[in-house]
């Protein structure tokens, strides 16, 4: 597979690219359904809530940290996970945006 020419999309294109392909995967859109529903950090039973093994749910959550949507503190031999909620902010906005989108005219090609 050859790489993606990001240089030639805008900004705002390639952030939108790269929110959904961490968003991509079902285990990762559970994490952060039960982030977001116990509106507190989580320290590692993340793994019976998901039923995945702790190296895949590590995997997902080093994703989901690479974009800024989860931010991590370690405590003791554990690290605890939470919604960033400045960046769940702004994701939702770019998402709105594009979202919101309308065609200038009425479409008839189908």
């Amino acid at each position: 597979m050859g790489l993606t020419k990001t240089e030639i999309f805008t900004n705002e294109q390639n952030t939108i690219a790269q929110i959904a392909k961490a968003l991509g995967h079902p285990a990762r859109v559970a994490i952060l359904q039960h982030l977001i529903k116990i509106s507190s950090c989580i320290c590692g039973d993340l793994v019976d809530e998901i039923g995945l093994a702790q190296p895949t749910i590590s995997q997902h959550l080093k994703e989901l940290k690479n974009i800024g949507i989860i931010k991590g503190n370690i405590e003791g031999t554990s690290v605890c996970y939470c919604i960033n909620e400045e960046k769940w902010a702004d994701i939702e906005t770019i998402f709105m945006s594009f979202l919101n989108q309308k065609p200038k005219d009425t479409i008839t090609c189908c």
